[in-house]
C-alpha cells in the first residue's frame, strides 16, 4: 500500500501563523506539525510516500523532510497549485498509485493511542476483505455538524449515509483525516463535479463506493485522540495534548527516527549515523536513549 500526505491547502484559518510558514509547518509542540501525518503512515507500515505541497512551500519540505531516507522511507513530492478539494490529491497522484491501494491522511490531522483499528484496516484493505475497496473511520464527537459524518448500522457495520457538515447530523461520528482507497480512486476522483464552494469534495468520492457497496466503516473507541489542527484553539490543544503526554511519560510522540528504528526500516548501525549527525540537543539525547533499549 501506497501513502499520500495532502499539505496544501492556504491556512487561512491559522493566518497571521501562516504569512510566516505553512500551517503543516508550525509547531505542534517539540515537532513540526507534518511529523504526525508521516508517523501515522509509518506506523501502519507504509513507506512508499507521496507528499503534496504548495508550490512555494516545497522547498521548506525538501529540507525538512529530504528524500526519506532519514526515517527509512521513500518520500516524493507533488504540487497543488490551488486548494482544489481533497479529492484532487488522488488526480495528482494518479501516477504515483499505480495498480496499488493507497492511504491519504490530511497534514493538519494528529492521531494518537492505540494504532491496531487501523493496522488491521490497512490489512484488510490490501486483503479487499469482504469485498471493501474504501474503508473510512468514524470517531465520536459532540459537535459533528462541523465534519464529515458517517451513518451506520453498529450491528451489521453497513454504512448508510455521508454527509458534509450537516445542519442536523444523523449520527454524532465525525470522519477523520485517514482514508483507505483501492487504486480506482484516482478515476472516480476525474469524473467528480467540483462543489459549489468549488471544491472536489471528499465526501462526494466515498459516496462513490457507497453507491457501488464498497464502502466500509471502522470505529475509533475510546482511547484514541484526534485533532484537526487547522485552527489556533486546535493547535494550542494539540501542542498541549502532546507536551503533557511527553513530559509524563518521558517518550516522545511522532518521532520519526525512532519509529523507523522500531518498525525495523532502519538498522541499529544506520540509527547510530542518523544520532551523529543530528545536531546537539536533547532531542539528539533522546535518540541515544533509544538506541540504547536497543543494545
Amino acid at each position: 500500500m501506497k501513502g499520500i500526505i495532502l499539505a496544501g491547502g492556504a491556512g487561512n484559518r491559522l493566518y497571521p501563523l501562516t504569512q510566516i510558514t505553512t500551517k503543516q509547518l508550525q509547531p505542534v509542540y517539540d515537532k513540526p506539525m507534518i511529523y504526525y501525518p508521516l508517523a501515522m503512515l509509518m506506523l501502519n507500515g507504509i513507506k512508499d510516500i507521496l507528499l503534496i505541497t504548495t508550490e512555494k512551500d516545497q522547498p521548506s519540505f525538501k529540507n525538512l523532510l529530504g528524500d526519506g531516507g532519514r526515517f527509512g522511507v521513500s518520500l516524493q513530492y507533488a504540487t497543488q497549485a490551488a486548494p482544489k478539494g481533497i479529492s484532487e490529491a488522488f488526480i495528482i497522484g494518479e501516477k504515483f498509485i499505480g495498480k496499488d491501494d493507497v492511504a491519504l491522511v490530511l497534514g493538519d490531522n494528529l492521531f494518537y493511542g492505540s494504532f491496531e483499528v487501523f493496522r488491521n484496516a490497512v490489512k484488510s484493505q490490501q486483503a479487499k476483505a469482504k469485498g471493501i475497496s474504501a474503508r473510512v473511520f468514524a470517531y465520536g464527537v459532540s459537535d459533528p455538524e462541523r465534519y464529515g459524518v458517517v451513518e451506520f448500522d453498529k450491528a451489521t457495520m453497513k454504512v448508510l449515509t455521508i454527509e458534509e457538515k450537516p445542519a442536523k447530523p444523523k449520527s454524532t461520528y465525525a470522519i477523520p483525516g485517514f482514508y483507505l482507497f483501492d487504486n480506482t480512486v484516482a478515476k472516480r476522483a476525474l469524473k467528480q463535479q467540483p462543489s459549489p464552494r468549488g471544491e472536489l469534495e471528499i465526501t462526494d468520492l466515498i459516496k462513490t463506493y457507497l453507491h457501488d457497496g464498497l464502502l466500509g466503516v471502522e470505529i475509533i473507541n475510546r482511547g484514541m485522540a484526534w485533532f484537526d489542527t487547522g485552527t489556533p484553539q486546535s493547535l494550542l490543544e494539540a501542542s498541549s495534548f502532546i507536551g503533557a503526554i511527553e513530559q509524563r511519560q518521558g517518550m516522545k510522540v511522532a518521532c520519526l527516527e525512532e519509529i523507523a528504528l522500531r518498525m525495523n526500516f532502519v538498522t541499529a548501525s544506520q540509527f547510530q549515523k542518523i544520532i551523529d549527525e543530528t545536531p546537539k540537543s536533547s532531542y539528539r539525547e533522546y535518540l541515544r536513549q533509544v538506541l540504547g533499549e536497543f543494545a
